[in-house]
């Protein structure tokens, strides 16, 4: 499988899940998705990783995004390894964990790296839209967690410069300035956002978040 690039149409599968089988397209629906793997059950950081996933729900919830985690490991280990992680991280697992006991989701999604190691998963993280293509793709070592308010603050952005003709600056966070597309006039840009348009540079210009 070749590696899946930012654009490319995520790929559908049906597996055995922590919540039953379950289709990748039909638990999305119309929802925006988070893919991530997890190297294996009962590993120290994927405990706390996804205890954090469950205590973030309702955020990921209020931006219509759906949470589906992956180990290599198989249902029933999962159920064991869930009772773990509700008791350690004092919450309770509430989206389902593909057991991908086969790796056929990991080669898929090209989640196994041999030079890491050639049969568990390193941390990858897929963002796919309501058109089910891939917006964004984040890969750590087995030895670093992820950061989910990074995971909230990047799904925030994308959800805004999918809807507004605009980007993102370096950390930015919802309600902050937005850079104006450089592909619009600055005169164009002062009738589009009428809250103001601040020129710093021609090429940089910054108005308020137009949702805000």
């Amino acid at each position: 499988m070749a590696t899946l690039r930012l654009g490319d149409t995520a790929p559908d599968f049906t597996a055995v899940t922590s919540e039953g089988t379950l289709n990748f397209y039909e638990y999305l629906g119309d929802s925006w998705g988070i893919l991530f793997s997890h190297p294996a059950d009962f590993t120290p950081v994927c405990t706390t990783e996804l205890g954090t996933a469950a205590k973030f729900k309702d955020e990921f919830d209020k931006r219509n995004v759906k949470m589906m985690a992956l180990s290599v490991d198989g249902a029933a280990s999962h159920m064991e390894w869930i009772k773990d992680i509700n008791e350690t991280q004092n919450t309770k697992v509430n989206f389902p964990i593909v057991a991908d006991v086969e790796r056929k989701v990991s080669d898929l999604y090209d989640m196994i790296h041999p030079n890491a190691d050639d049969t568990l998963t390193v941390r990858s993280v897929f963002i796919v839209g309501p058109d089910k293509k891939i917006k964004l793709t984040l890969t750590y070592p087995a030895s670093t967690g992820r950061n989910f308010y990074e995971l909230l603050r990047v799904v925030d952005s994308l959800q805004l410069t999918a809807n507004h003709k605009v980007a993102t600056p370096a950390n930015w966070k919802n309600g902050e300035k937005v850079v104006v597309s450089p592909s619009i006039p600055t005169e164009e840009a002062k009738g589009i956002f009428t809250k103001g348009v601040e020129e710093i540079k021609p090429y940089l210009r910054l108005t308020p978040d137009p949702t805000t």
